[in-house]
């Protein structure tokens, strides 16, 4: 604007050969439309990385990383499913090949809380050393953790040992154990296949902490 004001009170120059008027018309042109790119640029930058058709976007150690974390709020919560695990024995030999990992899991009572501040910080934290892609992830394996804090509360509050009381509380346990189990089927599958999976309430939340 501050150039086309000091032209607008020059002397009309002469016309322009065709070659100097398509070199102004790249000038210009460079001049318009570099800040918007940059601009665009920016504000693609804000948003986190979506799910791609060809399953380009991440590496396949990123993948496997990413998949990996979503073990973590699923074996934190695995003693949810005892019920469902007692009324169908099916769920006991689809989850036997985890039992090492629960049980090295539940062999110290700080493993749950070590473990959740190696993945905030020493992963969601640390953008120079790991991608977007493995960090939105883990986030999203961090806060359905976290969320769990919420049925724990209700059952240690609540904890009835028959009737209608023992009734809801199977429900709960069973439903939040379902949940865990979808994510963790969804979450990996997902991220093996190089997308990224959104689970429901998690994922804006997981969003806001790697923006």
């Amino acid at each position: 604007m501050a150039a086309a004001s000091i032209l607008f009170f020059l002397p009309k120059p002469p016309p322009l050969r065709l070659r100097h008027h398509q070199h102004l018309q790249r000038l210009v042109g460079l001049r318009l439309t570099g800040p918007s790119r940059r601009r665009q640029s920016r504000r693609f930058d804000l948003y986190p990385v979506r799910a791609t058709e060809n399953g380009d976007a991440a590496d396949p150690p990123d993948r496997l990383l990413a998949a990996v974390c979503y073990l973590y709020p699923f074996l934190d919560g695995v003693h949810y499913g005892r019920f469902v695990m007692a009324q169908f024995p099916a769920f006991q030999i689809l989850l036997q090949p985890l039992v090492p990992a629960i049980r090295l899991f539940r062999s110290s009572p700080f493993t749950p809380f070590l473990l959740f501040l190696t993945l905030y910080f020493a992963v969601v934290r640390n953008p120079s050393r790991f991608s977007r892609y493995v960090r939105f992830n883990t986030m999203q394996a961090v806060v359905l953790d976290v969320l769990l804090i919420f049925p724990d509360l209700l059952e240690r509050s609540f904890n009835p040992s028959e009737g209608i009381g023992l009734d809801l509380l199977q429900s709960l346990d069973s439903t939040v154990f379902l949940f865990l189990l979808l994510s963790l089927i969804y979450g990996s599958s997902a991220c093996l296949l190089g997308q990224v999976p959104r689970l429901p309430i998690v994922a804006e939340a997981a969003e806001r902490q790697v923006m």
